[in-house]
């Protein structure tokens, strides 16, 4: 899976899924107390604002003009709303639970790629799919949570949230390939916030604002805006540039692994050994796919 992967690019694939794997930490735990919509509002505009200043310092062009439009669908489509269902899926579920249903998102993208970019769905492919799915089966019955309403909203909401970073990921390739890397990371972000704020505003959970006087919030809505979304993007926009999406995809492979290690050393978590099978399954599954497109 790394042939043609420089050493650096491998180290950034590490860096990026240490990351996102951590990124599910602290969503689960600020959803419960500021809400999933603050807390996906507040880490697009920390890591929005990041990246434009740095991108500033470094005379890096925008080229608003041409890839505009784009950048909004972007921030919409891969932020906003992927953000606040799995902020929404964090308020019941296991913050490892939520990485490994992450890891979902190549699935979703072998088959939009085949309506979209009209790459052939072959036999091999939707083997590999559905070896995906029976781990999202798997992980759904793995335990410790116990299965309601919530639970399976939950799921739908973290599987939701992959299916939208899948067809961010179609759309980028097929209407801004060229777009500076730092400015989609920038833009993307902020218009996700653009978006979010009147939903914040408009419907505040009073309860909830007393908690951002709170040092160890506010250190959380730090750590998730500029590393899981500024350093991240940046990662990420990069080996998209350097590597390819097909590539950068497998990053999907680790962050389950680094989200269940995080999860089990922060938060004390249980993994089950259903919990790691369903992963497999999925990777198992993703690998297999991704295969087919070398």
């Amino acid at each position: 899976m790394t042939g043609g992967l420089r050493p650096a690019d491998i180290v950034r694939l590490l860096i990026l899924a240490a990351i996102w794997g951590g990124s599910f930490i602290f969503i689960r735990v600020l959803s419960p107390v500021i809400g999933p919509v603050p807390t996906a509002a507040s880490r697009v505009l920390i890591g929005g604002v990041a990246i434009i200043a740095y991108a500033a310092l470094r005379r890096n062009a925008a080229q608003l003009s041409r890839f505009g439009g784009a950048y909004v669908v972007i921030g919409i489509v891969n932020s906003a709303i992927p953000f606040v269902l799995f902020g929404f899926a964090a308020l019941h579920l296991p913050a490892s639970y939520l990485g490994i249903l992450n890891s979902a998102t190549p699935l979703f993208a072998t088959l939009l790629a085949a309506v979209w970019l009209d790459e052939p769905l072959t036999r091999a492919k939707l083997a590999g799919m559905a070896c995906g799915v029976a781990g999202v089966a798997l992980v759904s019955k793995a335990g410790p949570v116990v299965p309601d309403a919530m639970f399976g909203w939950a799921i739908a909401a973290s599987l939701g949230a992959a299916f939208c970073y899948a067809a961010a990921g179609i759309y980028l390739r097929k209407r801004a390939a060229d777009a500076p890397a730092m400015a989609v990371a920038g833009w993307s972000q902020l218009a996700a916030a653009a978006v979010l704020a009147p939903i914040v505003f408009a419907a505040p959970v009073a309860s909830a604002w007393p908690a951002w006087g709170n040092p160890a919030v506010l250190g959380n809505v730090l750590a998730l805006g500029l590393a899981c979304s500024g350093v991240a993007y940046l990662l990420y926009y990069r080996l998209m540039r350097d590597v390819g999406p097909t590539r950068t995809l497998t990053v999907t492979f680790l962050i389950p692994l680094f989200g269940m290690l995080w999860s089990a050393l922060f938060l004390s978590e249980t993994i089950t050994a259903p919990m790691i099978g369903g992963c497999a399954l999925i990777i198992g599954g993703t690998l297999f796919v991704l295969r087919r497109n070398y």
